[in-house]
């Protein structure tokens, strides 16, 4: 018969602990232990001999064969997951709420037409359903929708139906009446998670997940719920901006390299196919100061950004130093250069840096192209809208090479830019590959001799 007891996990982690805790050993979190309620089974014993085992065999007498995959109408999706989904395989795709995540799945399922697809909303109606359907101008008959929570019933009518591909919109939502905590514990996505998971091992058919996150943007519930999957892909973006990223962080099945970016309109996301156009200014007639272009590279592709500064006198005593976009600590990095190696004084002035689109960039092939806007800033004078900047700035004010060189200097002549600044050396001997004009520089003051003189 079985037996209930209670155990407790650490909300973060999934920690398991007999009694409470008030610091949590698996992630050195505080106060993050709740009670649950668990059963526990009494299970059969078996007779020595009866056990079916697997047999070791050779590396190199496994087959290998080529997964086959349902391609998705999102060529951007595609392209994340790795060429689209495998059957049988588990993806969790996780988002801030109201980022774009149930839409993006919807605006995919209800333009395939050769697949029964089932659709497991635990947190919507079948009405609110249909009411973003017609406001994404799509109906499909081979889409089923389901509004139910109970994960017995789930199985049920996946059972009469018979799908080709099930979305559960949330696994937060979904809970198993095995475990008496509530939808939305450790135990009970845990539990939830193994049991799709099961399911799709054993039937082929790929399953799609959505996950909420918590406050510093990881995937709410247990961390084995990232172990579990075989797919997660992150949706980021900022409300305020109507572009959307789609960052794969582990893939069983291609890399996690790859991103996927799209653009939140009327009737629901739009592939943006050439990033590089959407993250610059449209108005290329008027030079103004303060501006500069380079190139960064998400995943494998490289794309141009609109790097913005604006330097003016101190008009509180105190200098401000306001970022969106870009690491704050790395740009008083860049000014102490400035002010050390090239002997500039923008120690009591204000600088504010933007990089357009509201992308966020970390790479650090940026530095040169932040370090001539704020220059150009400084001194008043437009830098070329033709010229780009590719190069890490060190702190001797060195200019260091950076990987995927040839990549980026064939984005930036793929788009007609005159001129491109990199750092010396950097090529090795593969510029006559390109038919743009190329300025090596090795300091920093080569690079604003070039500019301003």
């Amino acid at each position: 018969m079985a037996k209930t007891k209670s155990v407790y996990f650490c909300q973060s982690c999934g920690y398991e602990s007999p009694k409470w805790l008030g610091k949590c050993p698996g992630c050195g979190e505080w106060n993050t232990f709740a009670e649950e309620k668990v059963t526990i089974s009494k299970k059969s014993d078996l007779k020595p001999g009866k056990i079916k085992t697997q047999c070791p065999i050779k590396l190199s007498e496994i087959e290998v064969l080529d997964e086959p995959r349902v391609r998705m109408p999102s060529e951007e999706l595609n392209r994340v997951l790795g060429g689209g989904l495998v059957a049988g395989s588990l993806t969790l795709i996780g988002g801030e709420p109201g980022i774009g995540k149930s839409t993006l799945l919807l605006q995919n399922i209800l333009s395939i037409r050769n697949k029964k697809i089932l659709y497991i909303s635990g947190e919507e109606s079948a009405g609110q359903l249909k009411l973003r359907a017609d406001r994404l101008g799509k109906v499909s008959d081979n889409t089923l929708i389901l509004c139910e929570t109970d994960l017995d019933n789930i199985f049920i009518q996946i059972e009469n139906v018979s799908p080709q591909i099930v979305v559960v919109d949330s696994i937060q939502t979904i809970a198993s009446g095995k475990i008496e905590s509530a939808a939305g514990s450790v135990s009970q996505v845990r539990e939830c998670a193994a049991a799709l998971l099961r399911y799709a091992k054993e039937s082929g058919v790929p399953v799609i997940l959505v996950g909420h996150i918590n406050k510093d943007g990881a995937i709410a519930g247990p961390k084995v719920l990232e172990h579990i999957v075989d797919t997660v892909l992150q949706f980021e973006g900022d409300r305020q901006y109507l572009y959307r990223i789609l960052r794969s962080i582990k893939n069983r099945f291609g890399s996690t390299s790859e991103i996927g970016i799209y653009e939140m309109v009327q009737k629901g996301l739009r592939e943006v196919k050439n990033p590089s156009e959407m993250l610059l200014s449209e108005n290329r007639e008027d030079e103004m100061s303060g501006i500069a272009i380079g190139v960064t590279v998400e995943g494998v592709r490289p794309f141009m950004v609109e790097v913005q500064a604006l330097v003016s006198s101190a008009a509180y005593g105190t200098p401000q130093r306001s970022v969106t976009g870009f690491d704050q600590r790395r740009l008083n990095m860049l000014l102490a250069v400035l002010e050390k190696r090239a002997r500039f004084k923008l120690g009591q002035k204000d600088v504010f840096l933007n990089m357009a689109g509201g992308l966020k960039v970390a790479d650090p092939a940026i530095d040169m192209a932040v370090v001539a806007s704020i220059m150009s800033s400084n001194f008043d004078i437009p830098v070329s809208r033709k010229t780009t900047f590719i190069g890490e700035v060190g702190l001797s004010g060195e200019i260091r090479t950076v990987t995927r060189i040839e990549q980026r200097v064939a984005e930036v002549e793929k788009l007609g830019f005159e001129t491109v600044v990199i750092p010396k050396g950097n090529l090795k001997g593969s510029k006559d590959k390109f038919k743009l004009k190329i300025v090596e520089v090795g300091k920093v003051e080569e690079m604003l001799r070039f500019l301003f003189e």
